[in-house]
């Protein structure tokens, strides 16, 4: 199984992330009140400059670190495209831990696991760099600034 095998949650439905298949994917658990949030920014830049070169990033809305992602599907889409101008895919509310999590993260989880090992995500804006193949080849910590990423994105393109 690699990461475009999965289907996840949209505010219409389903949808499979096989309509991604062959790129570079940078998945990313995003918040909206969070001190992060500001991150929308940079990832937005990465994906406006790779994205032309097969590399996208997919949002994963998460409510379970300090309940800082509260609003509903509508609004969650609303504030991104509003406040950070974000036309990347944003998805519907995933879990990241724990026993609802969503399959698509337990993968990224066993594939890219944080330090010493740990599988659990910390916090939000933890970050997936896949590679074209699906595979997950690094976890990024909520503190790495998306522009940090840019010379591991170019590697991969």
């Amino acid at each position: 199984m690699i990461a475009t095998d999965f289907t996840v949650r949209t505010a219409e439905g389903e949808r499979s992330l096989s309509d991604h298949a062959g790129q570079v994917l940078l998945i990313v658990n995003v918040a909206s009140k969070c001190g992060f949030t500001p991150q929308y920014i940079g990832l937005e830049a990465l994906y406006r400059q790779y994205g032309p070169r097969g590399f996208t990033v997919l949002g994963f809305p998460c409510n379970q670190f300090g309940a800082q992602e509260p609003g509903d599907a509508a609004e969650i889409a609303n504030f991104c495209t509003t406040s950070y101008d974000v036309t990347f895919p944003i998805f519907a509310k995933v879990e990241v831990n724990g026993a609802n999590a969503d399959p698509l993260y337990e993968y990224l989880k066993a594939g890219a696991p944080g330090v010493l090992g740990s599988k659990a995500i910390k916090w939000n804006f933890t970050k997936f760099l896949v590679d074209r193949t699906g595979r997950p080849v690094r976890r990024y910590a909520p503190t790495t600034k998306p522009e940090e990423l840019a010379a591991d994105i170019e590697a991969l393109l």
